[in-house]
């Protein structure tokens, strides 16, 4: 089984674009939304993203939605996630992705979430990188490693 994993020098889920992310701004609360429109900067991207370094600013105290292990209960309110694959999912999980994780930038999640977020950072790298570049081929490296 793969486990999912965040990747350093990635940032594809700090893509914030509301024009591309409406199921994830469906999926937070009115305080929430609030949250995350505010850190939509005028390129699309977080502005607490460092694009250069491509590392989050605020990691350490970034919103409860940018974290992995919430990622089902925001999607849970619907049933099964309604992003699982696409654009919306993928960005919360990578949003949720740890800088450095914990051992080997792994988050322990069950199953269903540990499936959940690797179908989300798939999708939203390839959106943003593609499908066939060094950063997927990275990630996909990254979550076929024993735990």
């Amino acid at each position: 089984m793969a486990h999912w994993r965040c990747i350093s020098d990635c940032g594809a889920c700090c893509r914030l674009d509301p024009a591309e992310r409406g199921d994830d701004l469906d999926c937070l609360d009115d305080e929430q939304r609030r949250t995350y429109l505010a850190m939509v900067g005028e390129d699309g991207w977080c502005i607490h993203f460092d694009t250069g370094r491509r590392r989050c600013r605020i990691y350490d105290t970034r919103p409860d939605f940018c974290r992995v292990e919430n990622l089902m209960a925001l999607f849970s309110g619907s049933g099964a996630p309604p992003g699982a694959g696409s654009a919306a999912a993928a960005a919360t999980a990578r949003r949720s992705a740890p800088a450095s994780g914990g051992a080997n930038g792994e988050i322990p999640l069950e199953a269903d979430a540990q499936a959940l977020a690797i179908a989300s950072c798939r999708t939203q790298i390839r959106a943003e990188y593609g499908g066939r570049g060094r950063v997927m081929r990275r990630f996909e490296q990254a979550i076929r490693r024993t735990p």
